[in-house]
């Protein structure tokens, strides 16, 4: 959970201010790290800015396949 959480630290900059408080850092795994959307419209937000947070992340050094964008239930 510590390097989910540091890699929600190193994209938060390049996230718009409104859309933080609504993602939630998720799960790394071997094919990549989740980030957990409030909704829907949040969801697709994320992967409009996706290829510049993946950007952002090997710019710091992280290797990933892909940021995932999943709507959490709740």
């Amino acid at each position: 959970m510590r390097d989910s959480n540091a890699r929600f630290d190193a994209i938060r900059p390049g996230l718009p201010a409104a859309l933080t408080p609504h993602i939630k850092p998720g799960p790394v795994d071997e094919t990549g790290w989740s980030l957990l959307a409030a909704n829907a419209s949040v969801a697709a937000k994320l992967r409009q800015l996706q290829p510049r947070l993946e950007d952002i992340l090997r710019e710091r050094g992280w290797e990933l396949s892909a940021i995932r964008v999943k709507v959490q239930s709740t």
